[in-house]
């Protein structure tokens, strides 16, 4: 678990899941991972793997590239708010 991102609007989270043991001859699968988007306002959060997660990084790179603003950066992540349905639960 990798903190990449804390304002006062959003947090984000990536994840590296790590796959079980293969057996000797069987090949390694795929890496798995994704992202937790925070929405702090709203109180929800939202998990993103496989396509998604990928949709997601690759824009993130791109806007990085430009050295955005943080209202740059919250108004990227709040394209993804729209389907935040699981509300936000603090053990």
């Amino acid at each position: 678990m990798h903190m990449l991102y804390n304002s006062d609007n959003f947090a984000v989270v990536a994840f590296d899941i790590p796959h079980a043991p293969v057996a000797e001859g069987e090949p390694e699968p795929e890496p798995r991972g994704g992202f937790e988007i925070v929405d702090k306002f709203a109180k929800k959060d939202i998990f993103l793997e496989g396509a998604v997660a990928e949709t997601f990084k690759a824009g993130a790179m791109a806007l990085m590239a430009s050295q955005p603003s943080e209202e740059d950066i919250d108004e990227y992540i709040g394209r993804f708010t729209a389907v935040m349905q699981q509300p936000l639960v603090l053990h």
